[in-house]
């Protein structure tokens, strides 16, 4: 039943051709992610994070002093909070709390260190407002998981406290891009191509910039001492040895890694828990929501 149902999700994603222009293909991730709009249960609160925009979400009976931040995926380039937006919200219903969705800044316009800058400074906003460390979690989806990575990176390089838990959706953790899937999973993946994804890298990077650097590319960095990591890719996914690779390095740090492949799953296929009946979306972010609750 799965298999059949990524397959209408695969035709509708082959049915037009990527749009050539930064406007264009940001305006088609937000037309894709929000074919389905939010259930009517859910609030939403936009929100200026030191600068940075954001917007919370809510459903009835959530605890709203427990939090998933989220960044988006979209590589560095789109994406948005109105892309991403019915992930993230039924997401916080999953884990019974509140969300707050951060709308970095985008590459080519802003290239790295923007958004790196950015992610840290709506964790900023989210202490101030009270909020405990140990009462929030971290999440994101591919570029959006690397920026989550490496803000706890940081905040553990600053000594300052972490997060109770991180949940990684299709994790691009690799711009140097060595995996062996982007070639193995090449035919199998509609989204994510080797090529593409050397366009995002050098759109976000400046030139001096390594695509080894820890700060780009968490594969390389020192992942000791990081909280509790749930990852959940696809098994059609040319990113997919990005998340075992990582895992197997995060582990081997005696980082506590939950790793769910899940079988004939595309990139970040959350996306679609509620277009076309993809229930394999739906159970996916049920599993991180309980993830998220066991830590928080």
């Amino acid at each position: 039943m799965a298999q059949s149902e990524i397959e209408a999700v695969r035709a509708l994603l082959s049915s037009k051709p990527r749009p050539v222009g930064w406007p264009e293909r940001r305006q088609r991730l937000d037309d894709v992610g929000s074919v389905w709009p939010v259930a009517d249960d859910v609030s939403l609160v936009p929100i200026d994070a030191n600068g940075v925009p954001g917007e919370y979400s809510i459903v009835p009976g959530s605890d709203p002093s427990r939090i998933l931040i989220f960044f988006h995926g979209g590589g560095y380039c789109s994406g948005s909070i109105l892309s991403h937006r019915r992930m993230v919200s039924e997401a916080g219903r999953a884990a019974g709390i509140r969300t707050l969705a951060i709308a970095y800044r985008l590459a080519p316009e802003y290239p790295f260190p923007a958004a790196y800058d950015d992610v840290l400074t709506a964790w900023r906003f989210l202490r101030s407002q009270g909020i405990a460390a140990a009462r929030i979690a971290i999440g994101g989806d591919s570029a959006g998981a690397g920026l989550a990575v490496g803000l706890i990176n940081k905040l553990r390089d600053a000594h300052e406290e972490l997060p109770a838990c991180a949940w990684l959706v299709s994790p691009w953790t690799d711009l140097a891009m060595s995996g062996s899937t982007l070639a193995s999973n090449d035919a199998a993946d509609p989204l994510i191509h080797k090529g593409y994804l050397n366009e995002l890298a050098d759109a976000y990077l400046p030139a001096e910039i390594d695509r080894k650097d820890p700060r780009v590319s968490p594969l390389y960095a020192d992942l000791r001492i990081l909280p509790p990591i749930l990852i959940q890719v696809g098994s059609a996914e040319t990113l997919l040895d990005d998340a075992t690779r990582f895992a197997a390095v995060a582990g081997a740090a005696d980082v506590p890694v939950t790793l769910e492949i899940w079988p004939h799953m595309i990139h970040a296929w959350h996306l679609w828990n509620a277009h076309l009946d993809l229930e394999p979306g739906r159970r996916a972010l049920v599993s991180a929501g309980a993830f998220i609750r066991r830590h928080l």
